[in-house]
């Protein structure tokens, strides 16, 4: 127990870190407060006029889920900086010079990251509440289709941890960028599935950010959700979503402790 509220402690600390590093840069703050309302604007209106809703319905509903998802996933980009960008600058070697708890620094980088991602989903909730996007399933469906977001966003930030400490290069790591885009586009999330090839809908069939776009589907109760004869990712959702986040969390939280060790030596 000693242990565990040493590694609480610290970690909040370093949460205070990067939240006080956040407000160092109003450029961030506003990037982060605006970009959400800039992408349902964009998606809802731009797409939405030339694609239509499998069984019906209103395409900005359907839109909603897949851009909760698509950010959920692209965030563990700024993960990657952040850490790689500590890395090459020494700042994890005077961590690990201090009497830190093993886990408190990336424990800190990922607490940080969801304390953000839950002010950037509020701001896009709150984008698409105002072009008619809503929740038809109660507040215990929504809470729960939230929760889903920030658990998967959660377990991806410690993928971003140990991708940033691995690689040690700021730049390096920024280069990675263009790799999110394909993961977020061949999925669910902004057009039905199919009219892919085969091949091409097998993966976005089974990639997660198809299964969390459908589990946020199912809970809001927006167009789109399972059909009853798609795959068991589809089908089953929520199970899918939670799967890969203890799959997440069982691969790489123990791999970022060994790497941020690691790099020390």
């Amino acid at each position: 127990m000693t242990a565990l509220r040493w590694t609480v402690s610290d970690g909040l600390t370093l949460v205070g870190r990067e939240l006080a590093r956040l407000r160092g840069a109003p450029g961030q703050i506003v990037t982060l407060l605006l970009f959400p309302a800039v992408m349902v604007l964009l998606f809802g209106y731009v797409f939405g006029s030339a694609i239509r809703v499998p069984g019906g319905g209103d395409y900005r509903e359907y839109l909603m889920p897949g851009l909760f998802a698509m950010v959920t996933f692209t965030a563990v980009h700024g993960v990657m900086v952040r850490m790689a960008g500590d890395a090459s600058r020494g700042v994890m070697d005077r961590f690990r010079s201090m009497p830190t708890a093993r886990l408190a620094v990336p424990f800190g980088q990922t607490g940080a990251d969801a304390l953000g991602g839950l002010i950037f989903v509020a701001v896009m909730a709150a984008a698409g509440l105002a072009v008619g996007w809503r929740p038809h399933r109660g507040l215990l469906p929504t809470l729960g289709a939230f929760a889903l977001i920030m658990l998967l966003r959660y377990a991806l930030s410690w993928a971003g941890v140990h991708v940033g400490l691995a690689v040690g290069d700021e730049r390096a790591v920024d280069n990675l960028a263009p790799l999110m885009l394909p993961v977020t586009m061949i999925s669910n999330a902004f057009v039905p599935t199919d009219g892919m090839p085969a091949w091409l809908r097998f993966v976005a069939d089974w990639n997660p950010v198809s299964a969390l776009t459908a589990a946020c589907r199912q809970l809001f109760g927006n167009p789109g959700g399972p059909a009853g004869n798609g795959p068991w990712p589809l089908e089953h959702p929520v199970a899918a979503v939670l799967l890969w986040s203890a799959a997440l969390l069982a691969v790489f939280v123990p791999l970022s402790v060994r790497t941020f060790l690691r790099r020390g030596r």
